[in-house]
């Protein structure tokens, strides 16, 4: 049994949300937590809030009863990018030159190891 959770247009770019991910796919959803409460990044507060929701999901489906929490591990977790906000700097000379503010969306995939 599995279950997703995802987080949309996110105000960090996809690329330091993959950094940290890299750290935690494939780990224990315990261990997991624990790596992102204690790491001192924007990135690790988006995620940690996305893997809760993953986990809640899981706990709270109907098929739920027979769900251990100690089993659960992240099973994938990916950021793709969403739409930039176009923003613009003032420049010498009366010119401007323009600013991507980069959003992403967060998706996180949890499952039981038995699965």
């Amino acid at each position: 049994m599995e279950s997703i959770a995802r987080a949309r247009y996110l105000r960090q770019s996809a690329r330091k949300l993959n950094r940290m991910l890299h750290e935690v796919r494939g780990k224990d959803v315990n261990k997991a937590l624990n790596i992102l409460h204690f790491t001192p990044n924007k990135a690790s507060v988006f995620i940690e809030k996305t893997l809760r929701s993953a986990i809640a999901n899981i706990m709270n489906a109907p098929e739920a009863k027979e769900v251990d929490i100690d089993q659960l591990y992240i099973k994938q977790a990916f950021a793709d990018g969403g739409p930039s906000l176009k923003r613009w700097r003032p420049r010498a000379q009366g010119r401007a030159t323009r600013i991507l503010k980069r959003t992403s969306h967060l998706t996180v995939v949890v499952a039981e190891k038995g699965s």
